[in-house]
């Protein structure tokens, strides 16, 4: 009786004994499993998983995860081989528009307006004004189709965002002027250094402040505070909550009778997350607030 109760006491301690070796052998094929997982997912490489394990349902799993990647890699090369077709149709599209816009601009300069009634004035000062709207567009497109794909190469610096925020607002002076808008700045004396591109932080400032001038009504504030927040804001009518939430989508544009927002504070979205920066816009009371976060 003994020696069966013994037998079988050793024959389940085995049991156990190579039922815990089992689960350690596949915890740590689907350690490894893990661990390879993210480093093709990190490194962007063509490679696959590769298990140690024997077991017949991990085996099963990592083809299905190897499947699963080629198919990823698939729609990636798609993706981007369409993305580039764009950038350079847009590319094209913009060079073919910009001459000839300049050349209509060209010709307009020339009109002699001493002899023309004060309604052709008005028709050609309305012409000049759509032809400029048209370039400016275009500059925007071109702006879009080469600058998104900077992050290989970006140089990144040391930038005091005081001074490059005070170098663009001061740039835009006739900007403000012409729109008739008194912008109330607050800078802080701190100085905030973030490692940045440079050009691309000018531009996102440019364009935010071109879009913000163009929809602003009054109570237009720029502020930096001491923790490097930077803060756009300004009364408007023209949004509501749901166009200020797809305000930096690059299809979306705010329309009325006289304005309509371009792909400016598209490019500016991108570039902030090239950036490794956020961007959002809230929209409350009448009152559009953009802000922009850089990380240390």
């Amino acid at each position: 009786m003994n020696i069966g109760i013994s037998i079988t006491f050793i024959l389940f301690s085995i049991v156990i004994i190579l039922l815990i070796l089992k689960i350690l052998e596949m915890k740590k094929s689907i350690r490894e499993m893990e661990e390879r997982f993210t480093d093709i997912l990190k490194l962007d490489t063509n490679s696959l998983i590769t298990i140690s394990s024997g077991d017949k349902d991990l085996r099963k799993l990592g083809k299905i995860i190897n499947e699963n990647l080629k198919t990823l890699r698939k729609l990636e090369i798609e993706y981007e081989q369409g993305n580039q077709e764009l950038k350079s149709s847009i590319t094209n599209i913009s060079h073919d528009l910009r001459t000839p816009l300049t050349a209509i601009r060209g010709y307009l300069d020339l009109i002699d307006h001493k002899n023309l009634t004060k309604k052709q004035k008005d028709y050609l000062e309305y012409i000049d004004i759509k032809v400029k709207d048209l370039i400016s567009l275009t500059e925007q497109l071109f702006d879009f189709s080469k600058g998104i794909d900077q992050n290989k190469d970006m140089k990144k610096e040391d930038v005091n965002l005081n001074q490059v925020l005070e170098e663009v607002i001061c740039s835009s002076y006739e900007l403000f002027k012409k729109n008739k808008v008194e912008p109330k700045i607050y800078i802080t004396d701190k100085p905030i250094v973030k490692k940045l591109n440079k050009e691309m932080l000018k531009r996102i400032l440019e364009n935010i402040l071109s879009n913000a001038i163009k929809y602003s009504e009054e109570n237009f504030i720029i502020r930096l505070k001491d923790d490097g927040v930077i803060e756009f804001s300004n009364k408007t009518t023209v949004l509501d909550k749901i166009s200020a939430e797809k305000i930096f989508d690059r299809y979306y544009t705010v329309e009325n009778a006289k304005k309509s927002a371009g792909i400016g504070l598209s490019i500016a979205k991108q570039l902030v997350e090239l950036n490794q920066g956020k961007i959002k816009a809230t929209y409350e009371k009448s009152i559009l607030k953009i802000t922009i976060i850089f990380k240390e």
